[in-house]
């Protein structure tokens, strides 16, 4: 099985300037990544109606919609680092991580997100990273079955 999170699917800096194209960022990552079809998008921009995906920490986590799922290869995370802030309807984020869940396994990757974000110490790091290498390396856990 294929890792998760690779360093093509890690872009420090990313362009995006609103909440809306941060998504399609996050969102074009994972097509180009082979896990999800160009749809998932749009699934991104739906589940965002429903349910926003900012998760504290300067971290948002934009997931498609479970009428999309069909429509995932593998399981994959996009991370996408920004020097400025995002607004995320109020809330600063920094990092988005776009997710992909085949067969149900985005619960795992989530888990395993959600516990280097409750950490402000490794928080503190992710901010300090400059590279892709390095973001790997402090997210290397998503990778770990």
């Amino acid at each position: 099985m294929s890792d998760v999170l690779t360093p093509s699917q890690i872009k420090v800096p990313g362009t995006a300037r609103s909440k809306q194209d941060a998504i399609a960022e996050a969102g074009q990552i994972l097509v180009e990544a082979g896990a999800v079809g160009p749809g998932y998008i749009d699934s991104m921009y739906e589940r965002e109606k429903s349910v926003s995906t900012y998760m504290g920490s300067y971290l948002a986590i934009p997931h498609g919609t479970n009428e999309t799922k069909h429509t995932i290869t593998r399981s994959a995370l996009s991370v996408v680092k920004y020097d400025a802030p995002i607004d995320w309807d109020g809330n600063e984020v920094r990092f988005v991580l776009g997710v992909a869940g085949y067969q149900g396994r985005h619960l795992d990757v989530l888990s395993k997100v959600a516990r280097v974000f409750a950490d402000n110490a490794e928080v503190d790091k992710l901010l300090g990273a400059q590279s892709a290498a390095e973001i790997l390396e402090l997210l290397e856990s998503v990778n770990t079955t």
